[in-house]
C-alpha cells in the first residue's frame, strides 16, 4: 500500500477481519487430527480386523493412507482457504481513502475516497458486540453504501475515520461533491486501478 499513496497521504491504519472467521477452522482442525490419529492406531492395534473379519493385516497400509487421506482433504479443503482467505483480506485506511483488499490469487479491492463520505454507521450482531467487532457502512450518497464486514474494534476504527474526516481539507471536501455529482462518477485518480498520468 505504502508505493500506491499519493502525494500527502499517509497511512493511518492497517488491519484484518475479526479473526471469529477461524473458530470453526481452528476446531474442526483440532478434531480431525484427534480423529484421524485415534483412527490410525485403532487399525494398527487390529480393530478393523476385529470389526470386520475379512479385513487382514496386508490392509492396514491402505486402511491408514485412506484415514490421512482424508484428514487431508477436509484440511486442505475447508480449514487452510479459510486461513488464506482472511490472512488475504486487509482493510487500510489513510488521510484521504478507505481501502479494503480480499483474495490472494484472485483479488478484489473496493476504495472510497473520505472526502466521498458523508456518514458512517455501525452494525453489529450480538456476536460482533460481544467481540467488539462490527460492519461499518459509509454513506457516499449514491443508493447503496460500501459495506466493510468484520472489523476489529469498531468503534476505535470508526474514531480513526471520523478523524480522518475532520482534517480533510476543506476544499477537497467542496471539489469531491462537485466531481462526483456532477459527473455521476468517481474521479481519475479515485477509481480503483485509476491513476492520474499526468
Amino acid at each position: 500500500m505504502r508505493k500506491e499513496l499519493l502525494p500527502g497521504e499517509q497511512v493511518i491504519v492497517v488491519t484484518r477481519p475479526q479473526p471469529r472467521t477461524l473458530i470453526v477452522p481452528a476446531l474442526l482442525f483440532i478434531l480431525v487430527s484427534a480423529l484421524t490419529a485415534f483412527a490410525c492406531a485403532w487399525i494398527v492395534k487390529g480393530g478393523a480386523a476385529k470389526l470386520v473379519p475379512l479385513v487382514t493385516p496386508n490392509w492396514t497400509p491402505w486402511l491408514i493412507g485412506g484415514c490421512l487421506a482424508l484428514a487431508a482433504w477436509v484440511l486442505v479443503g475447508y480449514c487452510l482457504p479459510k486461513v488464506v482467505t482472511w490472512h488475504a483480506s486487509r482493510y487500510t485506511l489513510t488521510s484521504r481513502r478507505l481501502a479494503a483488499r480480499y483474495g490472494m490469487l484472485r483479488r478484489r479491492e473496493a476504495q472510497v475516497p473520505l472526502a466521498a463520505v458523508r456518514n458512517v454507521f455501525i452494525e453489529q450482531t450480538l456476536l460482533q458486540r460481544t467481540l467488539r467487532s462490527g460492519n461499518i457502512s459509509l454513506d457516499t450518497g449514491y443508493p447503496s453504501s460500501t459495506v466493510i464486514p468484520d472489523v476489529p474494534e469498531v468503534m476505535t476504527f470508526r474514531n480513526f475515520i471520523l478523524d480522518a474526516l475532520d482534517e480533510l481539507p476543506e476544499g477537497e471536501l467542496l471539489e469531491a461533491d462537485d466531481t462526483m455529482h456532477g459527473s455521476g462518477e468517481w474521479p481519475m485518480d479515485m477509481r480503483e486501478g485509476g491513476r492520474d498520468e499526468r
